[in-house]
């Protein structure tokens, strides 16, 4: 009988974070260490998607790390998921990773070591793929299943992307479709597989990183846990501008919104949307709409202040209206 990683865990990839709310209040006062915050780039702020420190006029490094409990039932696909959405925080920051290690918490008298070695195999399929090495790391005895990376970058100190750089007037560009959280939580309650998802949160966003910063973009950030909605509202916020959405120009994968009508909304996306909601003008756009923009993310594509090639354009940002970080037209 084949193994249901799935129902192993409370929850499942990025949806199982804590909420963003709770966990702004937690960070909240908490300051960098080091020996000198000039040399910290970028910090605790505005939570952005890694740490930058300067190392010298051409070289900052990046510092992230994301793990998490199974979003899929293979333990390969769930290993190269994993990956890809840990080396995202890199991309999404406009850097090339270099080194990798693991992070794994495996119920080890539950489950067997051979799907552990899955995982692990899934993600130095990815990381290879990235040109990053992947090499040791830390394993714990855990109730719950976990994987993901830490994972070092590189990039120019004055060529970051940061979620705090959003100007007034730039296009918003959104570099994959939309759904792999509702398309998850209908995987997990039915073992249905959708194979189009899978793909989609395996694939790597480095083009995209690439194609942006040659556009020239300065502020973008990855779509993951805090959904669209949470995402678009903490680059706003942090870039003190709005950013207005067009619903019927953002891509969704197919089944995501039939998903959503059946019920398959998971809480992760039902607390983004209760987060964003004090600061959102919704305009006519119903609920079904809001929870598919505030679906919880799994290692989904990047969120650009700018038109990146091949990517279709979401909306704009406009200068900040009083009170309101997203107003959906």
């Amino acid at each position: 009988m084949a193994v249901r990683l799935t129902q192993y865990a409370h929850g499942g990839g990025c949806a199982c974070k804590i909420p963003p709310g709770e966990l702004e209040d937690m960070v909240r006062g908490l300051l960098g260490t080091g020996p000198s915050e000039v040399e910290l780039l970028v910090g605790l702020d505005h939570g952005d998607d890694a740490a930058v420190v300067r190392l010298d006029g051409d070289t900052a490094v990046l510092s992230t790390t994301d793990f998490f409990t199974p979003v899929v039932d293979d333990a390969y696909d769930w290993g190269r998921i994993a990956a890809a959405n840990a080396l995202s925080d890199i991309y999404a920051m406009g850097g090339r990773p270099l080194l990798a290690v693991n992070l794994l918490g495996w119920p080890r008298d539950v489950l067997p070591a051979e799907l552990a070695s899955e995982v692990l195999r899934g993600g130095l399929a990815v990381a290879g793929q990235a040109g990053c090495h992947l090499a040791g790391g830390h394993s714990i005895d855990d109730p719950e299943p976990k994987y993901g990376l830490a994972v070092t970058g590189i990039a120019h100190p004055d060529r970051l992307l940061r979620n705090d750089s959003a100007t007034a007037g730039a296009p918003i560009s959104l570099t994959k479709p939309l759904g792999v959280g509702v398309l998850n939580n209908r995987h997990k309650q039915t073992g249905e597989v959708f194979a189009h998802a899978v793909e989609s949160m395996a694939a790597l966003n480095r083009e995209a990183a690439v194609a942006a910063l040659a556009a020239g973009a300065r502020a973008a950030t990855d779509v993951t846990g805090f959904g669209l909605l949470g995402h678009l509202h903490k680059m706003a916020r942090a870039s003190e501008v709005t950013a207005v959405v067009s619903a019927a120009a953002v891509p969704y994968l197919d089944g995501a919104e039939s998903s959503a009508r059946a019920g398959f909304v998971s809480g992760g996306t039902k607390r983004n949307l209760d987060w964003v909601r004090p600061h959102l003008d919704p305009g006519d756009a119903d609920e079904l709409t809001l929870q598919l923009l505030a679906d919880a993310q799994t290692s989904g594509g990047l969120l650009v202040a700018g038109e990146v090639p091949g990517a279709p354009v979401i909306g704009e940002f406009v200068p900040a209206v009083d009170g309101v970080t997203v107003r959906i037209r």
